[in-house]
């Protein structure tokens, strides 16, 4: 399959992460865009709503779409997918790939016919590789993950206490009062404090790989003063030293071209507008911190979901993938 060029086409294209699925798709070896579906933007340029892509492409936002392609992205709001699946039903044969929170838990991956794989490549490649559908992990949940499961795999886990900063773009593109820049400019808040709703994923894959004994994880996430990229510090009582730390996470990810396992601080410039997630660990008395930091809009969501889409299909796993951080 590595030489062959798949038709795909995504639902939901307006909005921040279809956008960067359109930027991706367009300039990926092997990926044909049939259509960008979107309603409210029907018969308009695509570079009309995404205005980084004038100058790469002419195509126009679809009203109605195809199913003559062998892959369909799901970009639609949360509980929106499910609905859309109900009321279109696609051969078996095209492969569905959903970025909303509709499918990635367990007891909601089975739709019909269709079941869902929980699509973070770090813990679940192989099943990945044989999958039809997958459910692209959240942001904030891939961001914590990886940072946490070298240590469930070691069964070393217990009371996890999380802080993490997100950018705008992880609100979505609707206007909210928290979204507009007169309020984000310099300023800093929690919100969901305890309960955000990639909890129950994360609580899922922690105990994939460290299923005994009971995991706590409290969450406190934060809006930030920019516009993309996710900032993870995770603490836990641990014994393990700073280089036994450091040798099990290189070991785990050895094999994933796109975490990688820093021992000095780590910046989150330095993965914005990429793929990439950047771990680094320090360790005080008996006090471990795990840094992670991805962009939110990349491994987490649309280039995790084109690097998912990668493995289903037998491609280079970081085809179309190989991008350069903003970092200046």
């Amino acid at each position: 399959m590595q030489n062959t060029t798949i038709k795909v086409g995504i639902i939901g294209g307006a909005g921040y992460t279809g956008g960067e699925l359109i930027r991706l798709l367009i300039n990926h070896p092997n990926t044909e865009l049939a259509f960008v579906h979107s309603k409210s933007n029907a018969g308009k340029p695509l570079a009309s709503v995404h205005a980084d892509l004038i100058g790469d492409t002419d195509a126009m936002f679809a009203a109605a779409f195809s199913h003559e392609v062998d892959l369909i992205f799901l970009c639609l709001g949360h509980g929106d997918a499910k609905k859309f699946l109900e009321q279109n039903e696609f051969p078996s044969q095209v492969k569905i790939i959903d970025l909303s929170n509709d499918f990635r838990l367990t007891q909601n991956a089975n739709f019909g016919e269709r079941q869902f794989i929980y699509g973070l490549p770090e813990l679940n490649k192989a099943e990945i590789i044989s999958a039809q559908n997958i459910a692209n992990p959240g942001c904030f949940a891939t961001s914590i993950q990886l940072g946490l499961l070298p240590l469930a795999k070691a069964g070393l886990l217990k009371d996890i206490y999380t802080t993490g900063i997100t950018g705008s773009t992880g609100a979505g593109q609707s206007l909210s009062a928290t979204s507009h820049f007169s309020w984000r400019a310099n300023n800093v808040s929690a919100y969901k404090t305890l309960t955000h709703q990639h909890l129950g994923e994360i609580g899922q894959s922690l105990q994939q790989l460290q299923s005994n004994g009971t995991i706590d994880l409290s969450f406190v996430p934060w809006r930030g003063d920019f516009t993309r990229g996710i900032y993870i510090s995770s603490t836990i009582d641990c014994d393990l030293s700073l280089d036994r730390a450091y040798s099990l996470y290189k070991e785990f990810y050895a094999s994933h071209p796109f975490t990688h396992v820093i021992e000095k601080m780590i910046d989150m410039k330095q993965v914005v507008n990429t793929n990439k997630c950047l771990i680094h660990i320090e360790k005080a008395g008996n006090r471990m911190v795990v840094h992670s930091t991805i962009d939110n809009l990349l491994k987490g969501a649309s280039g995790q979901a084109v690097q998912n889409m990668n493995l289903m299909f037998g491609f280079d796993e970081t085809a179309g993938l190989k991008l350069k951080a903003n970092y200046f």
